[in-house]
């Protein structure tokens, strides 16, 4: 982090080159007119889907190919999920970014890796944490030698099938964390909503976005698809490109109004 605001942006689920390099290529338009920090996210691996027959992506060395394609094409960082220690090395040689998932934020195997490989590390809060709690995770990640840790909010379960943002826990992160993200898509997920697969109310995170960055939160995380109708994971909560840019611009008039 620079001081600049962030935006980590990309698609839920690496698909394939062409939807990759074209979604990098909308995410470098957007990072050549300055002014804060962009990040390309995409996962290799979408390991906890609702049914064990959904798509789940390409591998580790397919999806760490097309990150490195990313990477040397547009010039943008980059960021990816690990879900095992194994991982952390291979990853480290291409990500900027490592990201634990929500649900293995606590796994302390999985962040002591992590920490060890030199990069900065994202954490998702799990849907089933208190804010405060995830000074334990800061902890195991800064013990293992991790340069920058940021915390990022996807809200917390309410009842079956729903989440719902505490943004008080985005100040009390910030206390513990280098940084702290606003997940403004996932967090309007349902989770296990359609049966075989999640649901989401994505016309929320314009809302969310704005809100966020008047909360002075350090970034938004945003999943975007060329056409969210066909992503093949979390298609109800990406953004199309054009609502993306638009949100990219109303939450940086917010962030600029901050400092006013």
């Amino acid at each position: 982090m620079n001081g600049q605001p962030l935006f980590i942006m990309g698609p839920c689920g690496l698909e394939d080159m062409g939807m990759v390099m074209e979604t990098a290529g909308f995410v470098r338009s957007l990072a050549s007119g300055g002014g804060a920090g962009f990040v390309f996210k995409g996962s290799f691996l979408k390991d906890n889907r609702t049914s064990g027959e959904s798509w789940s992506g390409p591998g580790l060395r397919r999806g760490l190919a097309m990150l490195e394609k990313v990477k040397s094409e547009t010039g943008l960082e980059v960021l990816t999920d690990i879900h095992v220690p194994s991982q952390a090395a291979p990853v480290a040689e291409v990500a900027d970014v490592i990201q634990i998932p929500a649900f293995l934020c606590r796994q302390t195997g999985l962040l002591e890796a992590a920490g060890a490989v030199g990069r900065t590390v994202n954490v998702k809060k799990g849907q089933f944490m208190a804010p405060g709690n995830m000074r334990g995770s800061v902890e195991k990640l800064k013990r293992a030698g991790c340069p920058e840790v940021w915390l990022t909010e996807r809200g917390t379960f309410f009842g079956y099938g729903d989440l719902v943002v505490d943004m008080r826990s985005l100040t009390v992160m910030a206390g513990m964390a280098d940084a702290v993200v606003m997940d403004v898509t996932h967090c309007f997920q349902k989770p296990g909503a359609r049966g075989n697969e999640s649901g989401g109310e994505s016309r929320y995170a314009p809302a969310m976005a704005r809100a966020a960055a008047a909360w002075g939160v350090d970034g938004l995380f945003l999943e975007i698809h060329p056409e969210p109708a066909r992503a093949l994971s979390d298609g109800e909560t990406v953004l199309d490109f054009p609502r993306a840019e638009r949100l990219v611009a109303e939450a940086m008039a917010h962030w600029r109004g901050s400092e006013v």
